[in-house]
């Protein structure tokens, strides 16, 4: 689908806070990767996939501090967090961020896709 339809508004960017590391980082970012993908092709929204930061940690890695607040500077620019369920650290942390940024956060797709039908 087309991240942007002519005559129309600019579809919400949605911030996908997903585990990472438990249980396995290839595995996860594989995972949100197709749900990235299946969002894109439904056409409500743009997903920010942050996982793809490990190809750029592969080339030229960097503290996971670096990464949580590179992944945070872009999170308060999305218009939504979609979280994908799994235990994770980063990934509540970043819902709470959200929260503190009142950027609504949603548990469910369906949800997500009714808010971002409405916009």
């Amino acid at each position: 689908g087309s991240l942007r339809q002519p005559g129309s508004a600019m579809k919400p960017l949605v911030y996908l806070a997903a585990p990472y590391s438990n249980p396995d980082p290839v595995e996860n970012t594989h995972r949100v990767i197709h749900l990235a993908s299946d969002l894109c092709e439904e056409g409500l929204v743009t997903p920010v996939v942050p996982h793809l930061t490990m190809l750029w940690h592969t080339v030229r890695p960097h503290a996971l501090e670096h990464w949580y607040a590179y992944d945070l500077a872009i999170l308060k620019r999305c218009d939504a967090v979609l979280r994908v369920e799994g235990p994770s650290t980063g990934a509540d942390a970043e819902v709470a961020f959200a929260q503190a940024c009142s950027i609504p956060v949603f548990l469910d797709r369906g949800e997500l896709a009714t808010w971002a039908g409405q916009r």
